[in-house]
């Protein structure tokens, strides 16, 4: 149990305080006052102040944080700004929140999904500069009769180029590129006797071990991949060439699990993937055991993913907060507050559902349904 349960907390305390720093900063670069940096929630098991007045604490429950702002009950609410103007002397509403340029609210709002980005690429272009890259080319090396790869006319020794338009820069993109497709039938663009040709193959969807234990439905095509000239080409990067492939990977992340996610609302995606803490707490203690390279790969997965789903436009997380911002751009004013009461009473439900429902996919995973 602990096993699972110590890099899981390591990861989400780590995660968690990147994405809540993010916030912190640009409030303190704009001068809004922090009374408050927690990570998780409920009773405070420690903390500390700092020199400012802010109140540095950890607390029972670690799945997510938050910082508090000076005069606001919750951290990003809105209130009526005669009422500030009153409440509050002028050296005071310097640090108000609520009462910094739209800009500022709107960075202070995104600060937190951009930590998680760039924490994404500290940890790719860590691994890359230190430890190496893959560029090992795909080849073919057999293929299987009466596969989905055989009908198709893919046949030994075709190097793989693209998969659905994504290039292909090592053998261990293949079987990645393959997973993440969500659609009917898979592009593939292979060389083949200094010719480029392009195919179209319908995998078969098993159900399959993930070499951690789980069962999980896989896309397979009935191939089999041998470096080119049998040499691996495994590189480290120097650093600018490390940060372009961690932008591109991250890139690559984001743009796929908005596809992933576009395809579950449009009813074609596989829904059943989609886990919650049980699930990440799970594969995060799996990949441990693995090393230090596995588990910072999977950090920075989880952090992308932290960034992305907290831009979504659902109030209650900071996508909804840049959501009521844009409204206030355009219409050259804040939304009223029975508006805004409605649309966060919308994001709870949907907020709700979605954890109701990837909670159920964990238990389904332990077997108790």
């Amino acid at each position: 149990m602990l096993n699972i349960l110590i890099p899981f907390l390591i990861l989400i305390l780590v995660v968690v305080f990147i994405h809540e720093y993010g916030h912190y900063y640009f409030a303190k670069k704009y001068g809004v006052g922090v009374t408050d940096f927690s990570i998780g929630f409920g009773k405070e098991l420690f903390g500390w102040n700092d020199k400012s007045g802010t109140r540095w604490k950890v607390c029972l429950l670690p799945l997510g944080g938050y910082v508090k702002f000076f005069g606001d009950r919750n951290v990003f609410s809105q209130k009526d700004h005669e009422e500030v103007l009153k409440k509050y002397s002028n050296e005071d509403q310097k640090k108000l929140f609520i009462l910094k340029p739209l800009y500022q609210r709107s960075l202070i709002v995104f600060g937190g999904p951009l930590a998680n980005f760039l924490l994404a690429i500290l940890i790719f272009t860590s691994i890359y500069m230190f430890v190496g890259k893959d560029f090992t080319p795909a080849v073919i090396d057999e293929v299987q009769k009466n596969s989905p790869a055989e009908a198709a006319g893919i046949i030994k020794n075709d190097v793989i180029l693209e998969i659905d338009g994504s290039k292909v820069k090592s053998i261990l993109d293949v079987s990645k590129l393959i997973s993440l497709s969500t659609s009917e039938f898979v592009d593939f663009k292979v060389s083949r006797y200094d010719q480029n040709i392009l195919l179209k193959v319908k995998p078969n969807i098993i159900i399959a071990d993930d070499g951690l234990g789980n069962n999980v439905k896989k896309r397979i095509i009935g191939i089999k991949l041998s470096p080119f000239n049998n040499e691996i080409n495994h590189v480290k990067l120097g650093p600018v060439n490390a940060i372009y492939h961690s932008i591109n990977e991250v890139y690559f992340v984001t743009t796929s699990t908005l596809k992933y996610m576009g395809s579950i609302i449009m009813g074609s995606g596989d829904s059943s993937q989609l886990g919650g803490p049980i699930r990440i707490a799970k594969i995060t203690g799996q990949v441990a055991e693995f090393g230090l390279v596995p588990f910072l790969s999977i950090m920075a997965y989880i952090s992308i993913s932290l960034g992305l789903i907290n831009l979504f436009p659902i109030p209650l997380l900071d996508g909804g907060h840049l959501m009521f911002y844009a409204f206030e751009k355009i219409l050259g004013r804040p939304l009223s507050q029975k508006t805004q009461e409605g649309f966060f009473r919308i994001g709870m439900f949907l907020l709700l559902f979605l954890m109701f429902f990837a909670t159920f996919n964990d238990l389904k995973d332990l077997g108790l349904f």
